[in-house]
């Protein structure tokens, strides 16, 4: 809790601070009752019987749902006027960290993709879709996927095949085919509300992005028969096998209600899910890193081998450097990972009424999405070798560690693709603003730690330094050579990463220096 109460820019946001110790407390209350489901859910993936179209999901993954929502654990974030609690995201991600390091091999992915559903379709819907989708999908009732992708496309959104004939109003037929749908087909819930992105048939379709729209098609329609969607196959992954991944199709009668009744905005109304969906992904990725750690470290302090230097006696591998080494860096990268999510999350509820924190936040969403997944994902590396051969074997989780991690590069959007959106638009969008805002707000802090601080505030000084140097010559760049500039896409996004999570190790670091006059040594 220390992120929580020790930040003013987290305490702020985090609510009141008795409430939320309770359901930091019921998150792990949740995590014990129900420990085995993740290793089973590995275990023994969904199934799918062609014969009777029946998904067959793992008993203690039905337990873990039920129990999530029966705990109000799917109402956290979601506003009261739908059923929901009123959390701030600041609240509600730190809750979803404890769930997330608990379960990590796709467990959350049920609710986390239902609740950023819910969040598009109050942002974009209807009066009736709201009514219909929203206050369902909040108590968990109903289940939220999205569909983007298809085999053909991949990320490539503007080559989609998926069609939409007009019916009347908000209703169209759709046809075709959608690949790497996360939930499509299980028996967790009342209704699967499917987001569908596809393409209006007529001449006033533009081409490309933008004559995209996107579609509610749900599983079972509101006079409650089902819907012409037919399940084709399931995708056997390296890891995060909890939730079903689908190839799917959409049939003759398939029925789907044009979001908002807004023809060709399917791609603006996505990015509210993808932007959420982000975040998300950001926040497991770290806390498959957190766990890994944590694994690791008991790991370390149990295991016998080798003596000490000068010693002939044998110690616990914790006490060998090296080991250490693996530790911490393991330690920086996962807690770091974690406290650029929390980050974000502030950042959300901030944007609100602060024009500053909406810009950081745009600027910085692909950093929160790749930098998390790709550092937390070099942390469980370092986890498997802490415990040498053992970690190769299933004997222990840290190898389902790192398998349920490595999604997390690919998956609402590549890291490649949030390094050329960080690089090519948001970095140098509006002249440099955004660039210049993160460049402040970080040396802000710098000055401010001068003092009690002074070497760590110097290092990040300058590397803030390096990073608006960089932004600038890669700018030019981009409006001379822009493939050139492109190829550096990656490291810079990395680059930005270390950078920020620099900044905000100092300033946890500025915290726990300000509290150790009052420590207990506890």
């Amino acid at each position: 809790e220390f992120l929580l109460w020790e930040q003013p820019a987290f305490a702020a946001q985090a609510g009141d601070r008795e409430t939320l110790s309770a359901m930091l407390d019921a998150a792990e209350d949740l995590v014990e009752s129900h420990a085995s489901a993740d290793a089973v859910a590995d275990a023994h993936e969904p199934t799918w019987d062609p014969e009777t179209n029946i998904v067959s999901i793992p008993a203690e993954t039905r337990a873990f749902l039920d129990a999530q929502r029966e705990g109000g654990f799917t109402l956290l974030g979601a506003d009261i006027e739908d059923g929901g609690l009123g959390l701030s995201l600041t609240a509600s991600t730190a809750v979803n960290s404890i769930i997330s390091c608990g379960f990590t091999s796709g467990l959350g992915g049920f609710y986390a993709l239902t609740h950023c559903a819910a969040n598009l379709i109050k942002a974009h819907g209807t009066t009736e879709q709201k009514d219909t989708y929203v206050r369902p999908l909040v108590e968990g009732r109903f289940g939220g996927t999205m569909a983007l992708s298809e085999a053909q496309s991949g990320s490539s959104l503007s080559n989609l095949k998926a069609k939409a004939r007009h019916v009347s109003g908000d209703e169209y037929r759709l046809s075709g085919s959608k690949m790497w749908t996360s939930g499509f087909d299980h028996d967790c819930f009342e209704n699967i509300v499917h987001l569908v992105l596809a393409k209006i048939d007529g001449d006033d379709t533009p081409p490309g992005n933008r004559g995209i729209s996107l579609f509610i098609v749900p599983k079972v329609l509101p006079d409650g028969s089902p819907n012409d969607v037919a399940l084709n196959g399931l995708n056997h992954k390296m890891g995060q096998r909890a939730l079903p991944n689908s190839y799917w199709s959409m049939e003759e009668g398939c029925v789907g209600y044009l979001v908002g009744d807004a023809k060709h905005a399917g791609l603006m109304q996505m990015f509210t899910m993808m932007n959420d969906m982000r975040v998300a992904v950001g926040l497991h990725a770290a806390c498959c890193g957190v766990r890994g750690f944590q694994e690791s470290l008991a790991y370390a302090k149990e295991r016998i081998q080798g003596s000490a230097l000068g010693s002939k006696t044998q110690v616990p591998i914790i006490e060998h450097a090296d080991v250490r080494r693996q530790l911490l860096a393991q330690k920086a990268l996962s807690e770091g990972a974690l406290h650029l999510c929390f980050f974000a999350a502030s950042l959300v509820d901030d944007s609100k009424t602060n024009e500053e924190a909406a810009t950081l936040l745009e600027v910085l969403i692909p950093v929160v999405k790749a930098w998390p997944s790709e550092f937390a994902l070099e942390a469980n590396k370092w986890a498997i070798q802490v415990l040498g051969g053992y970690g190769y074997t299933r004997d222990y989780p840290v190898e389902r560690l790192y398998r349920d991690n490595r999604l997390n590069m690919i998956h609402e959007g590549t890291n490649g693709i949030q390094a050329l959106d960080l690089l090519g638009r948001k970095a140098v969008m509006k002249d440099g603003a955004a660039t210049r805002a993160l460049a402040t707000a970080m040396m802000r802090d710098v000055h401010m730690n001068a003092d009690i601080l002074p070497d760590l505030a110097a290092d990040l000084g300058e590397a803030v330094e390096r990073y608006g140097a960089t932004t600038a010559l890669l700018g030019k760049e981009l409006s001379q050579n822009p493939a050139r500039a492109l190829a550096n896409a990656h490291e810079y996004l990395n680059m930005v990463g270390h950078t920020v999570v620099a900044w905000l190790w100092l300033r946890e670091a500025a915290a726990a220096q300000k509290a150790l006059p009052s420590a207990t040594g506890a």
